[in-house]
């Protein structure tokens, strides 16, 4: 590209970054996520605003529909991609560093009454449901059941996370049970959604026999298996080597590396590189030796600083609400799942022992789906196993319960009610929350 076209297209990056950061801004005084600021931009500047109410200035800024135009695309879609990687790699570690062995039974009845009946429900109730209508041109119905399933079921580290540091809460029992069940969510979730995109992958829509489908599938679930079991620990050995000059020189270099080569040995497997990016993060963090935190902690300020920002704000603008949104579908969605979720949480922490209050607080707080709710509907719209409205409904869904519990949680705060009966809160000063949470 000439100089004139590496500056326009510098131009639409700035553009992105600036009001993603401005919106998201936005959205944090009003004490709502971050995220759905950063999603907003791309709503502006993309097809449901810019592209409908000014058809002209978008063309001239994106050059949608000529050569120069597909050129931006390559560029936009690799820091999409980049800042998708990072994200995983950056929540990979987050969960690793969460991982408790506190509050097991409470956590336990949670996990597997609060999310594994709701997978379970939407499982079963899938099959039933008109699927065309979600399906995208890999046409898949397994893979469509498997995504839908997970959609219902998922809960947000990051968003969560954040909203518990907004609100000084992030030292308390209610975090540490909310997170846990997320932490563990999470796992089983993303191992299901490298299921689904296996399914669909280059050796499906090839035509191949199903004894190489299965294999593709048995080899995608052994990197994931090894992935948390077996490599972590390799890594770790690696991590202290004192050949290790690399990590020694330049630990930020050498954290990065480990994500690069994840990322190269799963695109050799043809496995999902979002996942790898994921155990990648997971593999690097040791709870007992605190090694490369420093490290961690600087891919992470300037990957949410301009990388992942720019990640979601390009959700956003993949957003046409006026083409591709149907209200019918979201509502629908929405109301069905919400209702799975709460009922089953619900039912999950009475079981634990909660009364009263302390169940709704739970239930509402794990029903945010934020950041995996919309790398969910990234993967699966990528991987052409859901179409655009479905991918809508599932970004606006994730949107709308994120901004649910936040509300709701800073709501009985105000109040002066209890998040657990008898719990005294623990505030985080909002600089040490900071550097503590940065999804």
């Amino acid at each position: 590209m000439s100089e004139h076209e590496i500056g326009s297209l510098t131009t639409i990056l700035l553009l992105l970054l600036g009001l993603a950061h401005l919106l998201g801004w936005v959205f944090t005084r009003l004490r709502q996520p971050r995220v759905i600021g950063e999603i907003l931009a791309g709503v502006v500047l993309g097809p449901s605003l810019l592209g409908h109410f000014f058809p002209t200035i978008f063309s001239g800024l994106f050059q949608s529909g000529t050569p120069l135009g597909a050129k931006y695309q390559v560029v936009t879609a690799f820091i999409y991609n980049l800042g998708l990687l990072l994200l995983m790699f950056l929540s990979g570690a987050e969960t690793r560093q969460l991982f408790t062995r506190e509050e097991r039974k409470e956590v336990g009845w949670l996990v597997s009454v609060g999310t594994g009946t709701p997978f379970l429900v939407a499982l079963l109730v899938a099959p039933l449901l008109a699927l065309d209508s979600l399906t995208g041109p890999n046409g898949n119905r397994w893979a469509v059941i498997i995504v839908l399933a997970i959609a219902v079921a998922v809960t947000s580290i990051p968003v969560i996370s954040r909203i518990f540091a907004d609100l000084g809460i992030l030292r308390t029992r209610f975090a540490r049970l909310v997170l846990g069940v997320a932490v563990l969510e999470d796992i089983v979730l993303w191992l299901a959604l490298a299921v689904a995109t296996a399914l669909v992958g280059k050796i499906a829509l090839d035509g191949a026999s199903g004894i190489t489908m299965a294999a593709h599938l048995a080899k995608t679930i052994g990197f994931f298996v090894l992935g948390l079991t077996v490599i972590p620990r390799m890594v770790k050995r690696i991590n202290k080597s004192r050949f290790n000059v690399l990590a020694s020189t330049s630990p930020v270099a050498y954290v990065v590396g480990v994500l690069l080569a994840y990322c190269a040995v799963a695109g050799a497997l043809e496995v999902s590189l979002v996942f790898a990016a994921f155990l990648a993060g997971f593999a690097v963090v040791h709870k007992k030796r605190r090694l490369f935190a420093d490290a961690l902690e600087s891919v992470g300020k300037f990957s949410f600083a301009v990388f992942i920002p720019i990640y979601f704000a390009i959700v956003g603008f993949r957003l046409d609400l006026t083409k591709s949104f149907s209200f019918r579908m979201l509502l629908l969605f929405l109301v069905g799942s919400c209702v799975i979720k709460l009922v089953s949480v619900s039912l999950g922490a009475r079981l634990a022992g909660f009364r009263g209050l302390d169940v709704v607080n739970l239930a509402v707080a794990t029903n945010a789906r934020g950041g995996p709710g919309i790398v969910l509907a990234s993967v699966a719209y990528d991987a052409g196993i859901i179409n655009a409205a479905f991918y809508t409904t599932l970004v606006l869904a994730a949107v709308l319960t994120s901004q649910a519990a936040g509300a709701w949680l800073e709501y009985v705060l105000r109040k002066g009610w209890p998040l657990l009966k008898d719990e005294k809160l623990e505030a985080v000063p909002a600089a040490k929350a900071e550097a503590t949470i940065a999804a």
